[in-house]
């Protein structure tokens, strides 16, 4: 019998509500997603990490908390894991606005 770990099929992650809709689409996208596939690892409800984000300018970065909600499958992020975000309360730290939801594009 194998002790490998096993790929989970989904992982519902979250992010505190105030990151910005910038920030949301940053993290959201294929990229990034596919990111977060090959660097997360090990999953299980409850476990929280910080994931860095480009801002893109200043100089500045993005760390976004992520916590794990909920875990299909087995315990171990893959390629194929489907990965749903959605909103938990909390603070973003950070020291530019674009990193909150106080950032420069609100629309």
């Amino acid at each position: 019998m194998s002790t490998d770990t096993s790929t989970a099929t989904r992982v519902v992650l979250s992010y505190p509500a105030e990151l910005s809709r910038w920030g949301r689409d940053q993290v959201t996208s294929g990229r990034y997603v596919n990111y977060l596939r090959k660097t997360v690892g090990d999953v299980s409800v409850g476990a929280e990490f910080e994931e860095f984000a480009d801002v893109g300018c200043c100089g500045n970065t993005l760390d976004v908390p992520f916590r794990v909600e909920a875990v299909d499958g087995g315990d171990e992020m893959g390629p194929d894991t489907e990965i749903e975000f959605v909103e938990r309360d909390g603070e973003l730290k950070g020291g530019w606005r674009v990193q909150s939801a106080a950032g420069p594009d609100e629309n």
